[in-house]
């Protein structure tokens, strides 16, 4: 065998082995919270910084910006055993709507994602601003409101950052609720390190399991964390509250894609029927609920990778937004997946 066809089986095996990988939750860790150690909030976004150290967004801050918390997480078990609220960081900016965070190591500053005006800028460390933001495409400026940005994340391997809007934008509505009878066909958005647009991708949510009338109801995709091979991680929520408010539930689902360039939008292509769609894979779900005697009932809005653990796999965590503690029903939950990325 030639050494030339032996480095081309080789590079084969080795794209398979790549394209073939996936995600799996190997352990669903409970959900916990800590009213002692961290006061009533919005939290919404979350990101990792270093070691247990984490940094927060609240859509309801009094300040844009984040806090920092530390959250400890066992290293055998990938059960969260502590959380830490460390304080709050942040410059002059007031009423964004701060619905999602990214770090960025190589300048070690954070991303920041505003619903309020469809902006993402960059903050220092220490919570100042440092005048660069992300170029938004035209396309999302126009009338988000609040299903906006929400979601994060930033792939250190790949040097891009991802972000998706809430739901559909009212220039894709008419043709997302054709298709195929989906309701909500979504952007997915990448920018590259010099903050400039890359690609744009078509997303579609799965069809509402909420069936009866609501008190107040919200559905859409809350965050995306990047596995740093390509692959993201997508959370769609459902958000469902009758008007007794007894037998409301929450509905999360984590979905695995591989934007694929060739399924990229076009610049400027507005949503139709031809439109190509992500394929995605369910990856896990889970459902939290009120009661009479039950109140787990928790929004997850915000999710990063934590450690990993002594077997080598990696921790998912994941925190809700409980509207500052709504009438003392709701908890600052916050919750952990084990998952093994098939590397």
């Amino acid at each position: 065998m030639s050494s030339r066809l032996l480095l081309f089986i080789v590079c084969v095996v080795m794209f398979c082995g790549f394209s073939n990988a996936q995600t799996t939750v190997v352990k669903d860790c409970r959900q916990v919270s800590f009213g002692k150690s961290v006061p009533a909030g919005n939290y919404s976004g979350i990101t990792h910084l270093r070691g247990n150290e984490y940094a927060v967004v609240s859509d309801k801050s009094a300040n844009d910006g984040f806090f920092i918390f530390e959250i400890d997480v066992d290293s055998v078990s990938g059960d969260i055993t502590d959380v830490r609220n460390k304080g709050f960081r942040g410059d002059s900016l007031r009423a964004g709507d701060c619905e999602g965070i990214a770090f960025r190591p190589s300048t070690m500053t954070l991303f920041v994602s505003r619903e309020a005006d469809s902006e993402i800028l960059e903050y220092s460390e220490d919570g100042k601003l440092t005048g660069n933001r992300l170029e938004i495409p035209a396309v999302y400026k126009a009338g988000m409101g609040n299903y906006g940005f929400e979601a994060l994340a930033y792939d250190e391997e790949r040097h891009a950052f991802w972000t998706m809007n809430e739901s559909t934008l009212k220039c894709d509505g008419a043709k997302a609720t054709s298709q195929n009878g989906v309701k909500n066909i979504l952007r997915l958005q990448s920018f590259g390190d010099d903050l400039r647009p890359l690609e744009q991708f078509a997303y579609a949510m799965d069809a509402p399991t909420a069936h009866s009338k609501a008190d107040e109801y919200a559905m859409g995709v809350s965050e995306i964390a990047a596995l740093g091979d390509g692959r993201l991680l997508v959370l769609e929520r459902e958000f469902f509250v009758p008007r007794l408010k007894i037998g409301a539930f929450v509905q999360c689902k984590l979905y695995e894609i591989k934007p694929d360039n060739a399924l990229a939008l076009r610049q400027g292509e507005v949503i139709a029927d031809t439109t190509k769609i992500l394929p995605k894979r369910l990856v896990h779900s889970f459902k939290t609920s009120l009661g009479l005697f039950k109140r787990s009932i928790a929004n997850y809005e915000g999710m990063c990778l934590g450690p990993t653990l002594a077997d080598g796999s990696r921790v998912l965590i994941l925190v809700s937004d409980s509207q500052d503690q709504y009438k003392g029903v709701l908890k600052d939950w916050f919750k952990s997946l084990v998952i093994k990325t098939g590397d």
